[in-house]
């Protein structure tokens, strides 16, 4: 019984770490990094609230060193996926009836944990599964999926609180229920609180759970199953899978019971899952709930206005933080001619004072590419490049997977605005960039719109408001996120909600409450206080003669 209208706390955003020199942090990352460093970490499923071992075992190898065995997970089978979805189903109705202020205690504790003795856990599970620096795992890991849980919960009161007008006589409610069926969470290797946020956001609003991360990311699941765990999360309320895609999609896309899937990965794979709903959908109770955040071709437009320092260092945050594996990184850049020669000479040289190597070395901005696919493709990308005339490496170009999967920050000056480096999705350090006549601005702006099938994020560098004005019209659809002056990476929850359309995504907006009205289904309740005993309106009254 809920007699008390709690208040949730005022949430803010979860302040980063500089893990400078001498710093508190710093000393406890290195700790922690080494200690995981030395130790085999074994990690079973989570299905029902228990953990599943199996006799299907696969190690774990951090990109960066593909020698060094860290971890080992239990890989699941057909039996596992039906497993999940009966645990799922099971814990389905007490945990929609929950009384929110409960759930939402829940994810607030699981913020509060991570905040303290589970920051420097899932930062350096984050630096070696993922081969991520101390910094980019800080405001991913740590700082991002602090910020969802807090701001979520926050959202979730305020969708709540959304109620319809009521009339004398008449009080009127809006119900926010949870999916009829279960929810099932794919998500991607690189970042850990997107994938830990695939699932919390629906099951805030009173969903249960299927999760099958990427076998990119396992290594730092175990610490989000943990953290879980600690917070008092009920039994069965997330389950965590670990087994092959298409058979978990067959079993789960052909269930009665399935009634969404909120995903995060490629455009090909989402339009799949897309294709197979649509063809299962005659066997499902409801219409399943479609959310994906896919691709990004992503670029900066440097207009004759803009300060060259400003621009430089945007093209090298923008594209080679996290060696270019974010959905949202720079890719492309479109510059002034006018401008070129005073921006090359200064992102060389920029170019030429970073460090690549192993994330434990905190020297390093650069670290290894997520796997031996992904530098293959990388590494077969710059070598048709070096064979084309019509682009050029200006920097960069190497690749070396004798340690680990090391491609070396590149960037690529082509002759043509529809290269294929300047339309596909490569996902690597890897940024190309077209010099444009300043007579031909408005030509430019067609050019990058048209010229890729995504829309995520862009962002123009100018001082002139009339051109920031005249970039925002005319691109208007070419980026869900839009930065004036400011590198295209980076959106914080509850200040740039996130979320591309067009081959981008469904652009629902995670780190908002657009998100989790996805996980939703109204209903309108009328309760009428007024004392009607029979059919007849005024209008039917006899006329007086």
């Amino acid at each position: 019984m809920n007699n008390s209208a709690p208040i949730i706390p005022i949430p803010k955003c979860e302040k980063v770490k500089s893990y400078r020199p001498g710093s508190k942090e710093r000393e406890e990352i290195k700790n922690e990094y080494k200690k995981l460093l030395n130790k085999t970490t074994t990690i079973p499923m989570f299905i029902d609230g228990q953990n599943i071992t199996t006799n299907n075992i696969v190690e774990i190898y951090p990109p960066h060193n593909h020698k060094k065995l860290v971890g080992k997970y239990h890989k699941g089978n057909e039996l596992h996926v039906k497993n999940a979805i009966n645990s799922a189903l099971k814990a389905k109705r007490n945990w929609e009836n929950m009384d929110f202020y409960e759930r939402s205690s829940i994810f607030l504790k699981a913020a509060e944990l991570l905040s303290g003795p589970f920051r420097q856990k899932i930062n350096a599970a984050t630096m070696i599964g993922q081969s991520k620096n101390i910094y980019q795992a800080e405001i991913d890991a740590a700082c991002e999926l602090i910020d969802f849980l807090n701001f979520n919960v926050k959202f979730a009161e305020e969708i709540y609180q959304k109620q319809p007008e009521s009339t004398k006589g008449v009080w009127n409610r809006m119900e926010y229920r949870a999916l009829e069926g279960f929810v099932y969470a794919i998500t991607p290797f690189n970042f850990t609180s997107i994938a830990a946020n695939l699932c919390i956001a629906p099951a805030l609003m009173g969903n249960t759970v299927i999760w099958k991360p990427s076998d990119s990311q396992i290594y730092s699941t175990k610490v989000i199953i943990d953290l879980f765990k600690e917070c008092g999360l009920p039994d069965g309320v997330i389950n965590v899978i670990f087994t092959e895609p298409e058979m978990t999609s067959k079993i789960i896309f052909e269930h009665e019971d399935f009634a969404g899937v909120h995903f995060t990965g490629s455009t090909k794979v989402f339009r799949s899952i897309w294709e197979n709903i649509g063809n299962n959908i005659n066997k499902y109770k409801s219409y399943p709930r479609i959310v994906g955040e896919t691709g990004g071709k992503d670029f900066i437009l440097s207009h004759k206005s803009a300060n060259t320092d400003e621009v430089v260092a945007a093209m090298i945050r923008g594209a080679f933080e996290y060696q270019g594996q974010k959905c949202s990184a720079a890719s492309r850049a479109y510059i002034s001619k006018c401008k070129w020669k005073e921006i090359e000479e200064k992102l060389i040289a920029e170019l030429k004072t970073i460090k690549m190597g192993h994330p434990g070395d905190f020297s390093n901005f650069i670290n290894a590419v997520i796997h031996k696919q992904s530098f293959n493709i990388l590494e077969k990308t710059l070598e048709k490049v070096k064979s084309d005339s019509n682009a050029k490496i200006i920097f960069g170009g190497n690749a070396d997977k004798s340690v680990g999967y090391y491609i070396q920050p590149t960037v690529i000056l082509t002759k043509k605005h529809d290269f294929f480096t300047m339309k596909n999705e490569l996902f690597g350090p890897i940024l190309t960039i077209y010099l444009y006549d300043d007579n031909n601005f408005d030509d430019i702006l067609k050019k990058i719109d048209n010229t890729s099938e995504y829309a995520l994020t862009g962002a123009i560098f100018a001082k002139n408001r009339d051109i920031i004005i005249k970039c925002l019209e005319e691109l208007r659809n070419s980026a869900g996120n839009f930065y004036i002056n400011d590198k295209p990476t980076g959106a914080v929850v509850s200040q740039q909600p996130f979320g591309g359309s067009r081959g981008s995504g469904t652009n629902d907006k995670a780190g908002s409450y657009l998100n989790l009205l996805r996980w939703v289904s109204p209903r309108t309740i009328k309760e009428n206080f007024q004392n009607i005993n029979n059919y007849r309106y005024p209008f039917l009254e006899n006329e007086k003669n």
